[in-house]
């Protein structure tokens, strides 16, 4: 999600979540020793148990799905085809009940040891993604080391020690990054001309909030779903009554969050079925991972904006026999990222003479990057349906009692997290719009509208998180779509 509000510090600032954590990706190994009383390592021990038992009982149930589809009779003869009965002949066989056989598809076999193999994901997703890690350990994301003057950190003993005291929050930042990546996963196949927005986005919400085991403020989604078309750079997502549908022409960018314990994964990517469209994506996507591989401690942001710049402008995409100079959208930048806040107090440029600020050991960064085939610069346009609590507020005079109400609310389901119209409708509140009004007028409220470039261009979007730890950079929410 692009943008930037102001805050404070960074994702190692905040209370440490209940799991410890090890490395076992082998590269860095972090650890952490928890000293338990008695009484702790039987409460431990008894809900060990709890869930071996859970799992036990959802393997059996998921392994009788399995046997009852691979029982399914099957129809062999001649398929149905179009008008009047021409239809298609032969031996092929066609299952009687596709449907039982898809709620047993597997998504991935996912990792960790410990307390019997895992039995299938389901199809919409119905089994957290920490079910597939019993040990409690989560894979890392892309590391990369430091370089230059920051080489040292890559063997020092003491910044290891250093790492070890966090390797729980680091540890839940990546159960977050693997729930973004399965989400990703499974709306792969879904994601086709033809389906309707608002029908994709529901989609991969449910998935997503089925995958982190969402639970109130504790875990759950980051911020609303971007679909953005077209010349709409970002910040839209359908609202209720939205018939937009996904064609064969467009450029999409699907931009999610999730969190757990406030601890952000931010990540997107662009969506595009015509190949003339794919000079614009790559050159997008390269110059993001330009600015993954400038970013580090003590880096300039202005820097990280001048290696960004330099790749995204060397390419160029022909439409209609047109050449278009791919162009950075200047007014869209990266930015850090805090607990439970999406737009932390520093911004990351993709020009460069940007801010000299320079990036923090334990700051964790969206390194997000916009290129389009318009102008470079975008406003704001059309109905509005991302909102967030505005940063600072404070307590707010509000006369209208309904917006009172929606502002309890507001605090109550999302906190400091962005929301949509949607997100609303959900948690039960209707007639909602004066009030929204209200608190957007007062000050309590921040809308997001749509950001949009030139009508008639085409806009792509990449973007990563960062951690910036003290031994080693880790882009938790790298996968191997991108």
């Amino acid at each position: 999600m692009v943008g930037m509000e102001t805050a404070t510090a960074a994702f190692a600032q905040a209370a440490a979540p209940d799991s410890t954590a090890d490395d076992t990706a082998g590269v860095d190994a972090v650890s952490t020793v928890i000293l338990k009383s008695d009484a702790e390592q039987a409460a431990a021990a008894a809900e060990r148990k709890r869930l071996k038992n859970k799992r036990r009982k959802a393997n059996k149930k998921a392994a009788a799905m399995v046997a009852a589809a691979a029982a399914a009779p099957t129809v062999a003869g001649s398929v149905p085809g179009g008008g009047g009965g021409g239809g298609r002949s032969g031996s092929q066989a066609q299952p009687a009940d596709e449907n039982l056989k898809n709620k047993t598809r597997e998504l991935s076999d996912g990792g960790g040891s410990g307390g019997g193999a895992p039995g299938p994901q389901t199809d919409p997703p119905s089994f957290p993604a920490a079910r597939y890690f019993p040990s409690g350990v989560f894979p890392a994301g892309e590391i990369q080391v430091y370089r230059d003057d920051n080489a040292y950190r890559t063997s020092s003993a003491e910044l290891r020690d250093r790492e070890r005291l966090e390797a729980d929050v680091l540890n839940t930042a990546r159960h977050a990054a693997e729930v973004h990546r399965r989400v990703r996963t499974y709306m792969a196949d879904y994601i086709k001309p033809g389906v309707k927005l608002i029908d994709m986005c529901e989609r991969l919400e449910d998935a997503n909030r089925a995958l982190v085991d969402a639970r109130g403020l504790d875990a759950g989604i980051a911020f609303p779903t971007g679909c953005s078309l077209n010349h709409v750079a970002a910040h839209y997502t359908p609202n209720a009554g939205d018939t937009t549908v996904l064609g064969v022409d467009d450029v999409m960018k699907v931009d999610f969050g999730t969190h757990i314990g406030g601890r952000i994964i931010d990540s997107a990517w662009t969506v595009a079925f015509n190949p003339r469209y794919d000079p614009l994506l790559a050159a997008v996507r390269d110059a993001t991972n330009a600015g993954v591989a400038a970013a580090g401690i003590d880096v300039r942001l202005c820097d990280v904006g001048a290696a960004v710049q330099e790749v995204m402008e060397a390419a160029e995409v022909e439409l209609d026999g047109t050449p278009h100079p791919v162009k950075v959208i200047r007014n869209l930048m990266g930015h850090s990222i805090e607990r439970y806040r999406i737009h932390g107090a520093k911004s990351v440029p993709c020009v460069r003479g940007g801010p000299a600020t320079r990036m923090e050991e334990g700051e964790c960064f969206a390194i997000e990057m916009f290129g389009s085939t318009g102008r470079g610069h975008v406003h704001e346009d059309g109905v509005c349906s991302h909102y967030m609590r505005a940063a600072g507020a404070g307590h707010v005079s509000l006369r209208l009692p309904r917006a009172r109400a929606l502002l309890r609310t507001i605090d109550r389901e999302f906190g400091s997290l962005a929301f949509c119209r949607r997100y609303l409708d959900r948690v039960g509140e209707t007639r909602y719009g004066m009030g929204l009004k209200a608190l957007v007028d007062a000050g309590a409220v921040e809308p997001c509208p749509p950001l949009v470039d030139t009508r008639g261009s085409y806009t792509a979007q990449f973007e990563h998180t960062v951690l910036l730890r003290a031994t080693c950079k880790e882009v938790l929410s790298r996968g191997e779509d991108y």
